[in-house]
């Protein structure tokens, strides 16, 4: 893919950019590693006034830098806008909880025969963040947010096709205050990654993309021994109970599937329905996903804009073909319209079976399977029968179906009676093949932190404070 800004809502190109030299590489990796030797020794109360710096700029320039997502990928003016305010939100969360997060943990010193003993979290280094289009300011903040406070700096390799928000990006924290070179970004494809990550400078890597993408950054990383945290997408199931509220469930389903234009990893996308009440749902999601309003994402009324590229409009008319063929039936959708862009409408698909392409494969874009399941235990076997593990959700007003959903669901993510979403204040991430660490949270901070164990023995120096780290 050539590094460019390509409108998905016309199908032109914007503006190209010339991918880095191998020379500029090494000079950004330089600036990195030098930025880290400053920055380990800064306060947190020196990053926390930087990061509020950050999330000041966010506020202001948020309209400008919604357009510029937009036209990059696609989403809603409206969804744009939306996720830079939860960028701004990100960063004051972690400059005001950093403090707590990075303090220094003190341990029984007793019963280990020391007179001091505590738990010290330190950052390791420059972070390669090898991130994806479709949230192209969240998926970045939600890492730079906690590396930044930690001390550690970053080396962004965005997406090719959002070079702008990746610039933008790097610049914001330049103008917050954070040292030249803190977080960076590369202009470069996804064959330049290998060099950088084996590079001594760097120290570890973060990335949200592909299953196939994730792989090969773990088989660099396990070669090099360097730490990482992979989030890799999912086929999140949408389980409907027949207690559930089937309206607010309809509802619900309805924004979980199409957020975004369809095309997120924690989007719902496996709508498994018990039998008592799967034909009523089915009528309430096929007509609210038929009443979404498709069009222009710059214009106020839009709820569903284009898809990203042709390429992937082209798969989802392929999953989609491929099910019917195999005798699925289309209930709303399923047309590709004839205008400019890369548009595609909501569609339902249901009777479908595990031959067909749909039953276990992630579909990136506003199109949802329907499942009829006669059981709890049959929900659970369909909800867990992918190689997918990242988001769930469950349906039901009775409790002990509850507690049940929140043990038996494989995910690192379950809702109940409610959307999926990330927060900074709860860890995010997979498990099976959506990956593995967690971003947000005091455990997202501390993924890139050398958790160090300090012993002291010997006379008890009253001098001598634990905690000073974090001040």
């Amino acid at each position: 893919m050539s590094i460019a800004t390509t409108n998905p809502a016309t199908g032109r190109t914007v503006r190209t950019y010339e991918p880095f030299s191998p020379e500029q590489i090494d000079a950004a990796i330089d600036r990195s590693h030098l930025a880290y030797r400053n920055l380990r020794d800064t306060t947190v109360a020196q990053r926390a006034a930087w990061l509020d710096r950050a999330a000041d700029l966010l506020d202001v320039e948020r309209d400008e830098a919604a357009r510029m997502a937009t036209t990059e990928m696609g989403k809603t003016y409206a969804a744009a806008r939306a996720e830079v305010t939860k960028c701004a939100s990100a960063c004051r969360f972690y400059a005001r909880k950093a403090p707590e997060f990075l303090a220094d943990e003190p341990a029984d010193a007793a019963s280990v025969g020391a007179t001091r003993a505590f738990v010290r979290y330190q950052p390791i280094g420059p972070v390669l963040a090898v991130m994806p289009w479709n949230f192209p300011f969240w998926q970045v903040l939600r890492f730079a947010a906690p590396a930044l406070m930690a001390g550690n700096t970053g080396l962004l390799k965005h997406a090719s096709n959002v070079p702008q928000t990746a610039l933008y990006l790097a610049d914001l924290f330049r103008r917050a205050g954070f040292p030249e070179g803190a977080f960076g970004a590369l202009l470069v494809g996804s064959d330049a990654v290998e060099a950088i990550l084996s590079d001594p400078r760097v120290r570890a890597a973060t990335l949200t993309g592909s299953e196939r993408a994730g792989r090969a950054i773990a088989q660099i990383a396990g070669r090099e021994l360097k730490k990482t945290v992979l989030e890799l997408g999912g086929s999140d199931p949408f389980v409907v109970m027949p207690s559930a509220d089937l309206d607010r469930a309809a509802e619900v389903a309805t924004v979980a599937r199409c957020q975004n234009n369809g095309q997120s990893c924690i989007a719902a996308k496996r709508f498994i329905v018990h039998t008592d009440v799967f034909d009523a749902f089915a009528e309430r999601f096929a007509a609210r996903m038929s009443a979404l309003r498709v069009g222009d994402p710059m214009e106020d009324t839009t709820e569903v804009g284009p898809l990203v590229s042709e390429g992937g409009r082209a798969e989802i008319i392929d999953q989609v073909r491929d099910a019917v063929d195999l005798g699925a039936t289309i209930l709303c959708g399923g047309e590709r319209p004839e205008r400019d862009g890369w548009y595609y409408p909501p569609t339902v698909v249901t009777d479908l079976t595990p031959e067909m392409r749909m039953w276990t494969e992630e579909v990136f874009g506003p199109v949802a399977g329907l499942y009829r399941v006669s059981s709890y235990d049959e929900a659970i076997e369909v909800a867990n029968g992918t190689a997918f593990g990242l988001g769930a959700n469950a349906w039901t007003r009775d409790q002990r179906e509850q507690e049940r959903f929140a043990i038996d669901l494989e995910a690192g993510n379950v809702f109940v009676n409610g959307m999926t979403t990330s927060f900074p204040e709860l860890p995010f991430g997979g498990v099976k093949n959506s990956g593995y660490g967690r971003e947000l949270s005091a455990l997202g901070m501390r993924e890139f932190c050398n958790t160090k164990t300090v012993w002291v023995g010997g006379a008890d120096d009253a001098t001598w404070s634990v905690g000073t780290h974090a001040e």
